[in-house]
C-alpha cells in the first residue's frame, strides 16, 4: 500500500474521530497518534497526516460550505460522518492543499469512501468532487501542480 494512500485512510480516521466527539477535542493529536499506533506502527510521514488533519480543520468552514454548494440536497449534518470526512479531505486535497495533483486528490478521496463507507459513498464522492473540479477547470482555477509542463525539446 503506498506510504500517502495510508497515510490518507489515518487522516480521515482522524478526522472521523474528531468529527464523531463533536469536533470539541481541540487537540486531534492524540486521534493521529492512536490511529497510526494502532494501523501503522512503522508508519514514517506523521507531519503528512498532521497537514492533512490540520488543513481541513483550518479551512472547515469554506470547506463545508463548497460541498453544500455541490450536494444541495444533502445538508452536512445528513451525510453520513464518513462520507463528510472524506469529502472534507477530498475538498481540501482538490481546492488547498497545492502539492496534490487534482486527479490524484479526486481518486484517493474515491478509493477511501469505498473503502470505508457505503454501497452509494465511492459515487457520492465522486459526484460532488468531479463537479467541483468541472467548475475549478471552467473557472481557470487550476493549480501550479496541474499545470503542462513546457517542453523545452523544442
Amino acid at each position: 500500500m503506498a506510504n500517502r494512500h495510508l497515510g490518507r485512510m489515518i487522516a480521515m480516521q482522524s478526522l472521523y474521530e474528531w468529527d464523531f466527539h463533536n469536533q470539541t477535542e481541540a487537540d486531534s493529536t492524540a486521534f493521529i497518534d492512536h490511529n497510526i499506533k494502532e494501523f501503522a506502527p512503522e508508519f514514517e510521514d506523521k507531519p503528512f497526516i498532521v497537514d492533512l488533519v490540520s488543513g481541513v480543520q483550518n479551512q472547515l468552514p469554506a470547506i463545508d460550505a463548497i460541498i453544500t454548494t455541490y450536494a444541495p440536497q444533502w445538508p452536512i449534518a445528513q451525510i453520513t460522518a464518513i462520507d463528510r470526512n472524506v469529502l472534507r479531505l477530498g475538498v481540501y486535497e482538490l481546492k488547498v492543499d497545492p502539492q496534490i495533483p487534482a486527479k490524484v486528490a479526486i481518486n484517493e478521496a474515491i478509493e477511501l469512501a469505498k473503502t470505508f463507507g457505503g454501497e452509494s459513498s465511492g459515487k457520492f464522492v465522486n459526484g460532488v468532487l468531479g463537479a467541483i473540479y468541472r467548475d475549478m477547470a471552467t473557472a481557470g482555477e487550476v493549480k501550479e501542480i496541474d499545470k503542462p509542463k513546457e517542453d523545452n525539446n523544442q
